[in-house]
């Protein structure tokens, strides 16, 4: 049937629409590169990891042609399957293989896109199981092999381009493109958000605000310097325990992690045991902060000790750390042992490392070559807070970057929100000094383990720690691993410890509460085990959190209960919780 003027008219309309979006689509797309191509500064880039590869791949030439041999010869088994298929007619038979990002039916159905997918899950595996087996690398070495290669391979998913991603391509047709305007305005919003790198939204950056969403539990800030705020948070119970609760957040992330909503908080959960809890908000670092190190952000511990005990009008206190805060409270409570200051009543450690021989996924950014582009990073004296948060995201980066580079500039889909992932979006930056610090002392010269270490002019080691102890590690943990933290426990010899290991995570395995119903935690002698793989066995294991566990610990060093005392008394009052240090976000400078 011939068309109707009406409907030559739509097929005009149509068109000229389409038209329109694919000119948008060309201005936004040249914004968006100019826009990137001036902020890129990234020593982890796929340059970097083929040069990795090229040096691995060749250390055994004769291996490397055998295995050539090998690929291609699968590569042409896959196209000469695929032409059979596609000449007489029968479908490819979906196999689950690839795992989500082939999840879409057109991975499957489609021969050509049938193709594309297995040559390319061919490809990953070749180039990793080369990696595998390449020769003469060491643990550590093979270890950033393997980091650079993944890395490289998940780059160039199919899924990641939109020629070759079935699912965009149906969403491009059905859309008539304005799912691609929609993205790059985003990308673009994105870049500049970034002050010209690509800042990745992963959740929906106005669905949350710090102090009205997350860190809402009522305090006050009472204190403060150059580096931290100090906030205590007021009693909801009308007697507390006597010696109050200090904890020291890691200021890789910003503090409210540990206070993330009403049904997630631990703080909330702690005050309402009866705890007078005191908690650190770290500055988000400039060119003020460029002189901090190791030693300063530990005294300004120190000052926060001596200011939560005379909030409660205490002589000691029982204080807690996660992650690198563990790792400097531990150094710390080794400098207070050591100098004879008896101001710690007991200490609790999350996900926190002393030892660091076999460290983690992070342990790949710590060498001297690392370290040399770091300090080219810091010409103002701390990291800026994207450089990390890229560093971080790379370690998953199918979940972190790719996903959402699909989802929302390709499909044009604004992600979801999420509180936690607007925590994790929240980055902080870190003063240069104190940051290379770390990695070299820790990192790559274990220097606290190995009892080479100094703190405000003392040596100090391991055994210099007698306080009782609480470690908690995690099954799952990438960042801090179970197995590193069991061995760093064990080391501090001189301690009563009791060592807790969480199902899940670095996060959801701590921020894990009793409500939530989720995962178990095991508990044991820990004395009586050389290391994780030995104690695992023999522990017990217990379904849900493990936050009851840890209070029932740690009511046991808290004193007496007293009448609660509210938040600032004795100290004054700065402003209400969570205070300016916390809101300070690098996006919005």
């Amino acid at each position: 049937m011939p068309e109707t003027p009406q409907d030559l008219e739509e097929l005009a309309e149509q068109g000229a629409k389409s038209l329109q979006n694919l000119s948008d689509i060309a201005e936004l797309s040249l914004k968006v590169w100019q826009a990137a191509l001036a902020g890129q500064n990234d020593s982890a880039s796929p340059n970097k990891a083929l040069e990795e590869m090229n040096k691995a791949l060749w250390s055994s030439p004769d291996k490397l042609a055998q295995a050539t041999q090998e690929y291609w010869l699968a590569q042409q088994n896959i196209w000469l399957d695929t032409l059979s298929r596609w000449q007489d007619g029968t479908p490819p038979v979906p196999d689950g293989r690839g795992g989500k990002r082939f999840a879409h039916a057109g991975w499957s159905e489609n021969a050509l896109f049938d193709y594309v997918k297995n040559a390319y899950l061919v490809t990953s595996d070749w180039l990793q199981n080369q990696v595998a087996d390449a020769e003469g690398l060491s643990d550590t070495e093979r270890k950033k092999l393997e980091f650079y290669t993944r890395n490289y391979v998940e780059s160039i998913h199919p899924a990641n381009f939109f020629a070759l991603n079935p699912e965009v391509l149906e969403a491009t047709a059905a859309q008539n493109g304005e799912n691609l305007v929609r993205g790059l305005s985003m990308m673009l919003e994105d870049i500049e958000r970034g002050d010209g790198k690509l800042l990745i939204r992963q959740t929906d950056m106005d669905a949350f605000e710090v102090g009205r969403d997350m860190a809402i539990t009522p305090g006050k800030v009472i204190w403060e310097n150059n580096v931290l705020q100090l906030i205590q948070y007021a009693p909801t119970t009308e007697k507390v325990f006597a010696k109050p609760l200090l904890f020291v957040p890691p200021w890789i992330n910003k503090f409210y992690i540990l206070d993330l909503n009403q049904k997630k908080s631990l703080m909330k959960y702690l005050v309402a045991q009866g705890f007078t809890v005191f908690i650190v908000s770290w500055v988000n670092p400039t060119s003020a902060q460029r002189d901090e190190t190791w030693d300063s952000y530990a005294a300004a511990v120190l000052e926060a000790v001596e200011v939560a005990l005379k909030a409660s009008k205490q002589k000691s206190l029982n204080i807690g750390g996660y992650c690198v805060g563990g790792t400097l409270l531990g150094s710390l409570a080794a400098y207070m042992g050591k100098t004879g200051d008896k101001r710690l009543a007991s200490a609790t450690f999350f996900t926190s490392q002393f030892e660091f021989s076999d460290a983690g996924e992070l342990q790949i950014f710590a060498d001297e070559e690392t370290l040399a582009d770091l300090e080219t990073q810091m010409p103002d004296g701390y990291l800026p807070a994207q450089t990390m948060a890229s560093a971080f995201n790379m370690l998953r980066a199918n979940d972190l970057i790719w996903s959402y580079v699909v989802n929302n500039y390709l499909l044009g889909k604004e992600p979801f929100p999420f509180d936690l992932l607007y925590w994790n979006a929240d980055s902080t930056g870190m003063p240069a000094k104190l940051h290379l610090y770390y990695l070299r002392r820790f990192y790559m010269e274990n220097a606290f383990a190995k009892g080479d270490f100094m703190m405000m002019g003392t040596a100090i080691g391991t055994d210099d720690i007698h306080i009782p102890l609480y470690h908690l590690a995690t099954k799952e943990d990438h960042i801090a691993p179970a197995d590193s933290v069991f061995r760093g426990a064990k080391m501090l010899k001189n301690a009563q410890s009791r060592f807790v290991l969480s199902g899940s995570g670095h996060i959801a395995g701590v921020i894990n509460p009793p409500a939530a119903n989720k995962y178990q935690f095991w508990t044991g002698d820990m004395q009586a085990a050389e290391d994780l793989a030995d104690w695992l066995p023999e522990a017990t294991e217990t379904e849900g959190s493990w936050w009851g566990d840890w209070v029932r610990w740690l009511k046991k060093h808290s004193g007496k209960k007293v009448m609660a005392r509210e938040a600032g008394q004795g100290t004054g009052i700065i402003e209400d919780a969570p205070g300016r240090y916390v809101r300070d976000r690098f996006d919005l400078r």
